[in-house]
């Protein structure tokens, strides 16, 4: 996910992609664990998401 969307989403939908995204990453390092994902280095990309879904987060609840 984008930096451009991220910042177009209203602090619900950050709530809610995240809870949605931290289940998606533990089901697909869960599935990694059990057999070798065909592309692994989307688990990265899922924790960097979820990282900058964070930090958009943190950054609007520091201004408010």
């Amino acid at each position: 996910m984008k930096q451009v969307e991220i910042t177009q989403l209203s602090d619900v939908d950050l709530k809610s992609r995240i809870v949605l995204f931290e289940e998606k990453y533990s089901k697909m390092k869960l599935s990694h664990s059990v057999t070798p994902m065909e592309n692994p280095l989307q688990i990265r990309s899922m924790r960097k998401s979820i990282a900058r879904l964070h930090t958009e987060l943190t950054k609007r609840n520091v201004q408010a």
